[in-house]
């Protein structure tokens, strides 16, 4: 198969090279496939222009689905009942879910004929992610012959017990309601019809059925560009601890655990913070820096385009991200990719990413909880903080032998082979 490059349609609705999070992942791993398959990328009409500039030539590289005559209303009502920007997420999915079966119409409006006629070895539907969006392709795909390759999926972490405030921050009112996904129509089918699915994390895999399992695959789907994040950090060797976060300023993300965590440090002088990112709470997380009286040991950078965020990251000893609901965790590899050692709380994404050997985990307890053993680990760390040297080396390896978008391409390939080949099935990806 390595000199009989598969020809792959992978469908990624979402796959934009500008943009971060999920059409960033369904950008960085079609781009990366287009490497080892001659591989046609299928994704909507707004990652156009983002795609044109980028360098791929439309109709023979990719092709782009105009949805939007059902997809614009759906989401300008979606965007008014989520609850405003960055929240509501599980809302947004919902809705989701009611546009997104309309772009696979087109899709095989445009390409079934193709299908059925054997231009393509393998059907891949890269995003959404989200394991809630069923698939009318995969049906189709078996009806033809072709196999089809689903994933990876992830999302869909509950909410830890404790943080029913952050949760109604986050206007998820039908998060409550989720676990109804699994009824919905076309789940099963889905499911059935696939050849492979590709799961994000240990928390969709086991939301699989047990009949479903022998063809389940764990890939995580985050990865990095080199290119992004090339710097290798150099934080100071005296002074104070610097520590660095990076997210939406949004409740789950915790950054306002953090502030009160590291707060007799940051007053003391054992500890400065750089917090990068903008959201409804920043307002409020300068408030709280104020009371604490720690504002001249916090610097608020605000938003930054992601690749500049290396620059503030690579000079940092710490990357401290007390989120208590990441699906994946990107953010903790791009820390690691530059050698800055994460600090996490032990919960989903971040928690399968991080071992010992590379990062350091807290429990996933209460909100006091969380802010006690993180004060725990910042007080140990400002007290000496030699061991990060050796977890800074492993987080480098660890990311360049498993986690670059050019090794998830590799992974991928695997599960082609596999699948074409009908040999022996792929270990989990990211052991």
């Amino acid at each position: 198969m390595r000199n009989d490059r598969p020809k792959v349609l992978a469908i990624a609705e979402a796959a934009n090279p500008e943009w971060v999070s999920v059409p960033l992942v369904g950008w960085s791993l079609a781009h990366a496939l287009r490497g080892r398959a001659d591989l046609h990328l299928v994704t909507q009409v707004r990652n156009r222009e983002a795609i044109l500039r980028a360098g791929l030539v439309e109709g023979r590289d990719f092709t782009a689905i105009d949805s939007e005559a059902l997809a614009r209303p759906i989401w300008a009502i979606a965007e008014r009942m989520r609850g405003g920007g960055g929240k509501g997420w599980t809302t947004l999915q919902a809705f989701n879910a009611l546009i997104y079966p309309y772009f696979e119409r087109l899709v095989w409006r445009q390409f079934g004929a193709a299908i059925r006629g054997g231009a393509f070895d393998i059907v891949h539907r890269i995003t959404p992610l989200s394991p809630t969006i069923s698939s009318s392709l995969a049906g189709r795909c078996r009806k033809a012959g072709v196999p089809f390759v689903l994933g990876p999926l992830n999302g869909g972490v509950p909410w830890p017990d404790g943080f029913d405030a952050e949760r109604r921050q986050e206007k998820e009112w039908l998060s409550y309601l989720r676990a109804g996904y699994k009824a919905l129509p076309g789940r099963g089918a889905t499911l059935k019809h696939a050849d492979t699915i590709l799961v994000g994390s240990r928390h969709t895999e086991g939301e699989v059925p047990e009949r479903y399992r022998d063809k389940t695959i764990y890939l995580p789907e985050n990865a990095i560009d080199p290119a992004r994040f090339n710097r290798v950090a150099t934080p100071p060797k005296d002074g104070p601890l610097r520590a660095c976060f990076v997210g939406r300023l949004v409740p789950y993300k915790g950054a306002d655990m953090l502030i009160a965590a590291a707060a007799p440090m940051l007053r003391d002088g054992r500890m400065v913070l750089d917090i990068i990112g903008d959201g409804p709470m920043m307002a409020p997380l300068k408030a709280q820096a104020t009371a604490e009286g720690v504002t001249n040991a916090i610097t608020f950078h605000g938003w930054m385009a992601h690749d500049t965020v290396q620059n503030v990251m690579a000079e940092c000893h710490l990357f401290a991200f007390p989120s208590i609901r990441e699906f994946g965790g990107g953010v903790v590899l791009e820390a690691m990719a530059l050698g800055v050692p994460p600090l996490i709380v032990d919960y989903a994404g971040p928690g399968e990413l991080v071992q010992d050997a590379w990062g350091l985990k807290v429990p996933c307890g209460s909100r006091a909880d969380i802010i006690r053993a993180f004060a725990d680990q910042l007080g140990r760390l400002c007290a000496d903080r030699s061991r990060l040297t050796a977890m800074s080396r492993a987080g480098r390896d660890r990311v360049q032998s498993h986690f670059t978008w050019d090794r998830k391409a590799e992974q991928v390939l695997q599960v082609y082979d596999w699948v074409l080949r009908d040999g022996k099935k792929p270990e989990p990806m990211a052991g």
